[in-house]
């Protein structure tokens, strides 16, 4: 994920700090060199660094932190506003209009994932702002890309709207928003065409569609991989198009993440979506303040919640929740919750968004994983009365699910001890019910 190095410095950084009994000035110059370090090797325009490390000094000076009874904590609040201020703080939403279409035109160059954003971003707007929403394909230049986008289109079970490939641009896009209008459509998301390279042609196709459907938001894709680059790009399209804002793809790779903090501050567009994985629903709607506390190694519980809401049927989870209150909890439940858990995302991205989780290895999150696949196996090699009472299991029905499931006696043993723990903990959240004493959690139930 973007950005892991950058929050492993701040929080040595902040370490450091919080040894400290006071906080001088020179220690704050000490604090703050190691932050300029950290964002200049986060990829962070040094324009941008210099102006945020001047800023939180100004502030801290002016708020006189030196004084603080717990100055490190005022300081790190400090950075963490500055950051929410480089990265846009409260102007990322859409503009969508108040009664009738809103027309988003996505722009950017070809091979950064423009085609397959488009339909995420026409997913996240049908599945989590309940918009009805039209794609329409306007890269008339290569069939696949329209071929690929009608796909994407039946995958999410989007409307999509295309005229081929012999026919102009322009005029597909007026013919996608007449349709938008008349059937009444929330959205209308147009795909157009990419080049390997900026050059004349692209813009003034690009100026010509913007002047025919007056798009209320014109988002450029950028790859966050891309570095630096990202900002010329950003600043070359915005001067022939007005952008509205960015969609920032790849946040969940190898990239350092510099561009993301650097292209607000460098470009005045903020970034209002964030691409976070390869599948259609890995498209985020981009919160400067909770990508501040990821930075800082705070997580993010508020998107926990929304990721939890977005999997959970709250019916059903009223139902299993007085189940658990009576202390009834199967091997069945547990298979359940660890299903809900996979639906969320991977454990070692759902470990980054936990206040304090500590990180997670690619082996450590392999591992997790295959645990939690190996207890789905052996699970569903017992039978539905063995599901329901584990604690009846003697040695030669453990024996005989172990050979069912390709696993041995103690992987079944495995089970059934985090079957106990887990067990154990829905009595303790029943003895918090009553006494209002908060029981101690285990990391990730146990599958760390």
């Amino acid at each position: 994920m973007a950005f892991e190095s950058l929050t492993e410095k701040f929080g040595n950084i902040f370490k450091k700090m919080r040894r400290e009994t006071t906080l001088t000035e020179a220690n704050m110059d000490a604090a703050l060199r190691e932050i300029r370090v950290a964002l200049l090797e986060a990829d962070v325009n040094y324009k941008v660094v210099k102006a945020f490390t001047s800023d939180v000094k100004e502030k801290a000076l002016g708020q006189e932190v030196l004084k603080k009874v717990n100055p490190s904590q005022q300081l790190i609040k400090i950075c963490h506003d500055e950051l929410v201020e480089l990265l846009g703080a409260d102007n990322t939403e859409i503009s969508y209009n108040k009664t009738g279409l809103t027309t988003i035109m996505l722009v950017g160059l070809q091979g950064t994932g423009k085609t397959t954003s488009a339909g995420k971003l026409a997913l996240l707007q049908k599945n989590k702002l309940k918009k009805k929403v039209l794609l329409a394909g306007l890269d008339v230049y290569r069939p696949a890309a329209i071929e690929q986008l009608g796909t994407i289109s039946k995958q999410i079970q989007v409307d999509f709207f295309e005229m081929g490939t012999d026919v102009d641009p322009v005029d597909v896009a007026k013919k996608a928003k007449e349709r938008a209008v008349a059937e009444g459509y929330d959205v209308l998301i147009l795909d157009t065409a990419g080049r390997l390279q900026i050059d004349e042609a692209l813009m003034d196709e690009l100026k010509n569609v913007n002047a025919a459907v007056h798009p209320d938001e014109i988002l450029l894709l950028v790859d966050a991989m891309a570095g630096q680059d990202a900002v010329n790009v950003a600043n070359t399209f915005n001067a022939k198009l007005r952008l509205t804002g960015v969609i920032m793809s790849k946040l969940d790779g190898d990239a350092k993440g510099g561009s993301s903090l650097s292209i607000k501050y460098m470009t005045g567009l903020p970034v209002k979506f964030a691409g976070v994985g390869e599948k259609l629903s890995d498209l985020d709607v981009f919160y400067p303040d909770r990508m501040a506390d990821r930075i800082l190694g705070m997580g993010d519980v508020i998107s926990l919640v929304e990721k939890a809401q977005e999997v959970i049927d709250e019916k059903e989870a009223a139902k299993e929740a007085k189940k658990l209150m009576k202390g009834e909890f199967t091997l069945d439940d547990m298979l359940k919750q660890m299903k809900t858990v996979q639906r969320m995302g991977s454990v070692s991205a759902l470990a980054k968004l936990i206040p304090g989780m500590p990180k997670l290895t690619p082996e450590q999150q392999e591992a997790a994983e295959k645990r939690m696949r190996d207890f789905e196996t052996i699970i569903n090699s017992m039978t539905p009365y063995e599901r329901r009472h584990p604690e009846t299991l003697k040695f030669s029905q453990k024996n005989r699910i172990a050979k069912g499931s390709g696993k041995t006696n103690a992987d079944v043993n495995r089970v059934i001890k985090q079957w106990e723990k887990s067990k154990e903990m829905m009595k303790q959240m029943q003895q918090y019910q009553k006494s209002g004493k908060m029981p101690p959690m285990g990391g990730m139930g146990g599958f760390r």
